[in-house]
């Protein structure tokens, strides 16, 4: 091994654990990785009765860092002879989110503070907890009638899951934690900034991808919204605008280098550039190639959709989207950011729940039906609709079971309506004017699960193609602290040395493509008949023209 071999490190924070992985700079070589799942709560989210609420420990998050760093630098110093933590140039961040935690003057969570210890409005408020559905409301009202520019940006509608929403619920319901906090800070914000030393809110960088996506931060406006919009919210929320940083930043820059402290607690060197923190999904196009015309869709326990644009194009603004913002994925490109709510969360639900099989077990019986066999349709909101409805308040269904049906059969329903949800999102995109050229899928179920592939080959009518790495959200942590550290001045060579695809292609089959056409049409009536208000029609005819489906099918 050459003396001036460099490698980076990204740390993926995911839903239910936080993983390192230690990447080779000059090939994209995946030399060392390790996992630790989350200590508290269930499968690392504390719940309530609630349904509405999930939060994590922010404890959780730092012994997650030191673990997973030291062995995944353990595990390559066993597979590359020479290895050495000292040859890791950088460090790079991904998170869930909006993930935003209460923090003090010092900027350590109320969470670490004993008055709050069993607080669960003290912890980070995870991505998918959608307490603020009030409250995103009445932003997304107040923003029509007074800041329209505001939504413009966001798709037309601000979510539940979304920062101002999350910490204006806490302003509502319990205000001693509010008035407890110093800031809000994202969880792809503070870990970088713990990591460097650099945690105090008047040291602290923010990443545009999360201020820009999840809390209306935009330059266009000065920031994040104005104090006359957020003073009719609430007074309070003046403060605390005045408390958040004036400039987000791109991924292409360091936050600081690593402290004494975590250099001692991880085995690498002191001062070691950390970048920009930046929410998973969106490092996970990253280290999926995304370019222009490539779709990314990182698919897990939701999923989410990935563009750029370059800004040196006309682009118009997408209702529905979950942000078009700029710079947010690749500095020199608009980002833009759709997904859904659910995904694989709802096959958990069928499996963990109904108990009705396994994931393997069920998976084999749908991928043994024709399209259309089963008679079901479904409609993939059991988590909410992210995009293109953006309403938290929407749930799942099912329609079309007789006594007869089986749960490989409402399975391979569940699949479909999320491939549905998927299409519903690409034709949104090229509605607008953005040309979907390829798609690109990552996360573990694009790696293992050939069957839902093979269906979201069908429905969208495009090949699926596989990012090369398994953990390819941790692998654009990783490109970004190489940029950040210097080791490429640019995303794009980054990218060419060390991302790539593998040679598995899911090819759309068309018979399989015809009956989709057919259920699709259906899946959009019962979309636009539950999920708004402007629909007009009958729905008399669907429960029949399924089972039309179904018996042409199995003849």
């Amino acid at each position: 091994m050459s003396s001036n071999a460099a490698y980076v490190i990204g740390l993926d924070y995911g839903t239910n654990s936080v993983r390192a992985l230690v990447v080779d700079a000059a090939t994209g070589e995946e030399v060392g990785t390790a996992v630790w799942n989350y200590a508290h709560g269930t499968q690392g989210v504390l719940l309530s009765r609630d349904p509405n609420l999930a939060r994590q420990h922010p404890a959780d998050y730092l012994t997650g860092a030191e673990t997973t760093i030291k062995e995944a630098l353990a595990q390559a110093a066993g597979n590359v002879a020479g290895f050495a933590p000292d040859q890791v140039v950088g460090i790079g961040v991904d998170t869930t989110g909006s993930t935003p935690i209460p923090v003090d003057a010092r900027g350590r969570p109320l969470a670490f503070d004993e008055r709050f210890a069993d607080n669960p409005n003290a912890l980070a408020w995870l991505w998918k907890d959608h307490t603020g559905v009030v409250e995103a409301g009445e932003i997304t009202e107040r923003a029509r009638q007074m800041r329209p520019e505001y939504l413009a940006k966001c798709g037309g509608t601000y979510s539940s899951e979304w920062f101002w929403s999350k910490v204006l619920h806490c302003l509502r319901t319990d205000e001693a934690v509010f008035d407890a906090a110093h800031t809000w800070v994202e969880c792809a914000d503070w870990i970088p900034a713990v990591l460097t030393g650099t945690e105090t809110p008047d040291r602290l960088t923010v990443g545009v991808c999360a201020a820009g996506h999840k809390a209306m931060y935009s330059d266009e406006w000065g920031g994040y919204p104005d104090a006359e919009f957020l003073g009719s919210l609430h007074p309070k929320l003046v403060t605390l605008r005045e408390r958040l940083r004036p400039q987000a930043h791109t991924i292409d820059r360091p936050v600081g280098g690593l402290t004494e402290e975590w250099a001692a607690r991880t085995g690498l060197r002191a001062g070691t550039p950390v970048a920009v923190g930046a929410f998973d999904a969106h490092l996970g196009g990253v280290g999926a190639g995304i370019a222009p015309g490539i779709l990314v869709k990182t698919i897990g326990t939701s999923t989410c959709d990935l563009m750029v644009v370059p800004t040196d194009e006309k682009l118009a603004d997408i209702p529905g989207l979950c942000g078009i913002v700029n710079g947010s994925i690749l500095p020199g490109d608009y980002g833009l950011e759709a997904g859904q709510s659910a995904v694989g969360d709802i096959f958990n639900w069928f499996v963990n729940y109904l108990k009705a099989g396994t994931h393997e077990e069920l998976t084999a019986a749908a991928g043994e039906l024709k399209p259309g066999e089963s008679g079901l349709l479904a409609l993939d909101w059991n988590n909410g609709n992210r995009t293109i409805l953006v309403d938290q308040r929407l749930t799942g269904l099912l329609l079309g079971q007789t006594l007869y049906t089986t749960p490989g059969e409402i399975y391979r329903a569940l699949i479909e309506a999320t491939a549905f949800g998927a299409l519903t999102i690409v034709n949104r995109l090229e509605e607008y004017g953005v040309h979907v050229d390829q798609v690109v899928n990552c996360g573990g179920i694009a790696e293992k699960n050939a069957v839902v592939m093979q269906i979201y080959a069908d429905v969208i009518g495009r090949p699926m193609k596989i990012s090369r790495s398994a953990q390819t959200c941790a692998l654009g942590a990783a490109i970004a602290g190489a940029v950040a550290a210097g080791h490429y001045s640019r995303y794009a060579d980054a990218q060419r040395a060390m991302t790539g695809l593998k040679e598995t292609v899911y090819t759309p089959d068309p018979e399989a493509q015809a009956v989709y056409r057919r259920l699709y049409a259906l899946y959009r009536e019962l979309h636009d008949a539950f999920g708004t208000r402007e629909w007009q029609g009958n729905l008399y005819h669907v429960m029949k023209e399924l089972l039309d489906i179904r018996d042409a099918a199995r003849k």
